[in-house]
């Protein structure tokens, strides 16, 4: 069977009849998965769900297709007690395999390092590590990978950190100052997010998206919202959709000054970090401005927004950007006209556009090796079908790149908002939309829908069943694509270089932890 048999093609937010997603045997599930992804296809999910059949697991791929702005979905039975890994030849599927032995118990056989992604107890009575067949002696929560010399050495970070910082354990093999390998272990907090909402969705669970990740709740908020909608063939207000990306761009604005700031304070450039830590704050009011709190919460919702912009805040908020435009690039110019600040960036932690490839990296940190990644592009919803956002790359790969493309970001979204809030002032003021009624969603389907959060690509997948109700949720953060790439990019660097590495990153510990 060619891979585009093996295959449905569906679009960003459109539900389709679960019964026609195509059902492999595993073998040609896995050999569809290889084929695609050495087309250039890249993996957005990968999942396992429990079947109504006693004894087997479904196992779902979701694949993005940029080039032709479509998701290929496909699924296979596996037995509930292994699968082939495909982890050596596609590298971004690691991860994912260990999440679905962790959760099902189910070993995904020929995985080069199956130890868990998290410290949690399995959905299933047992999971991978507890079960007693001889091939389950796997590696444990606290196994890590050895490199052996008389001269190799480890250094141990976290999990406890010395600021206000979520925990998370990083495991250095050395040799004198150069990283051999790092090892992160997440997963210390975690929440039970994915579990709790299967037999939703109810009126709690728009506020479990509100706090899946606390710097990205308009991403996530966002993309629930679109599935709920496309599951109910609801059609929001335009004046709703430019609402929404305003919030959407407003949380890439703060996060953004913040990072760029908080790196330049790891080099002890102080100009730019004090600059960027009252800036952000700037930003985050003018979030506080449209929906009442600094990071977004109870704005969005199924069917719209839950507040609407007056055209006296708007003129407000015009004035004000006026403002922080200036300030956000006097405050990010200091770094481009500092050589010491370029030294210090350039040729740290490097990945490759071909590493970015093979671990599938999303985000800024895919777009600083020249990868054009950007599903406000790519794979548009909403008001950017409208506004498109031009995407914003650079080469090296390096900390600089993933700086610089912060920086050029920055300048992006702030003529997209300007451009936005202008729309807005053309017509009147809605009324504050309704919560739409969870009884209508449609049963027995399928939907996936990607957008562009400030950190990357998040995907969320709803699958419902004969009630409509969730039979299960898949999440996927940007972070949990983007880890293993922090670990790659500190290979053969001085480990003096960790710092502004993991910060070029900013990866999420909650995002992934779910």
């Amino acid at each position: 069977m060619h891979s585009h048999q093996s295959f449905i093609n569906i679009k960003n937010g459109k539900p389709i009849d679960l019964n026609k997603i195509p059902l492999l045997e595993e073998k040609a599930f896995m050999e569809a998965i290889k084929q695609s992804i050495g087309e250039g296809k890249r993996v957005s999910s990968y999942f396992a769900c429990s079947s109504k059949e006693q004894g087997f697991l479904k196992l779902y791929a979701v694949l993005l297709d940029d080039e032709n702005q479509q998701f290929m979905v496909t699924q296979t039975k596996i037995n509930s007690d292994k699968f082939t890994s495909l982890a050596t030849v596609c590298p971004q599927l690691q991860l994912f395999e260990r999440e679905i032995a962790e959760q099902y118990g189910c070993i995904p056989v020929g995985h080069p390092w199956l130890k868990p992604v998290r410290y949690h107890h399995s959905w299933t009575d047992q999971d991978a590590w507890n079960r007693k067949e001889e091939e389950a002696i796997l590696p444990g929560v606290g196994d890590y990978f050895k490199i052996e010399g008389d001269q190799v050495h480890e250094v141990a970070v976290g999990p406890v950190h010395a600021g206000v910082i979520e925990p998370g354990h990083f495991r250095f093999q050395c040799q004198g100052e150069e990283v051999l390998h790092l090892e992160i272990a997440l997963g210390y907090q975690h929440r039970g997010i994915e579990k709790a909402l299967i037999g939703r969705p109810d009126k709690k669970t728009r506020h479990y998206m509100d706090v899946l990740a606390g710097d990205t709740t308009i991403g996530h908020c966002l993309t629930y919202c679109q599935n709920i909608e496309g599951l109910m063939s609801t059609e929001i207000s335009e004046r709703s959709k430019v609402l929404r990306g305003i919030a959407l761009e407003l949380e890439r604005m703060a996060n953004h000054v913040g990072d760029l700031g908080s790196l330049a304070n790891d080099i002890g450039y102080l100009p730019t970090a004090s600059f960027c830590g009252r800036i952000r704050g700037e930003w985050l009011n003018l979030t506080a401005l449209i929906t009442g709190n600094r990071f977004g919460r109870n704005f969005l919702i199924p069917g719209g927004t839950s507040y609407d912009l007056t055209k006296d805040q708007i003129v407000v908020m015009l004035n004000k950007i006026k403002l922080l435009e200036k300030e956000t690039e006097d405050a990010i110019s200091l770094l481009w006209d500092n050589q010491s600040v370029l030294a210090r960036f350039e040729e740290a932690g490097i990945l490759s556009r071909k590493q970015g490839e093979e671990l599938g990296l999303v985000g800024v940190a895919a777009r600083a090796t020249g990868l054009g990644r950007d599903i406000r592009t790519t794979m548009p919803s909403g008001v950017y079908k409208k506004m498109p956002i031009s995407i914003r790359t650079a080469e090296s790969g390096d900390v600089y790149a993933r700086a610089y493309v912060r920086g050029l970001e920055i300048k992006t979204s702030v003529e997209f908002i300007k451009k936005a809030l202008g729309e807005l002032l053309k017509n009147a003021p809605n009324k504050a939309s309704q919560i739409v009624s969870s009884d209508s969603i449609k049963a027995n389907s399928f939907i996936v829908t990607v957008n562009e959060g400030w950190r990357g690509e998040i995907c969320h997948v709803a699958i419902t069943d004969n009630e409509g109700k969730f039979e299960r949720y898949k999440i996927v953060d940007p972070s949990f694509h983007n880890w293993m790439g922090v670990a790659v990019a500190l290979r053969n660097e001085e480990i003096s270089d960790f710092p502004i590495c993991n910060k070029s990153f900013n990866l999420s510990y909650c995002g992934h932890d779910l």
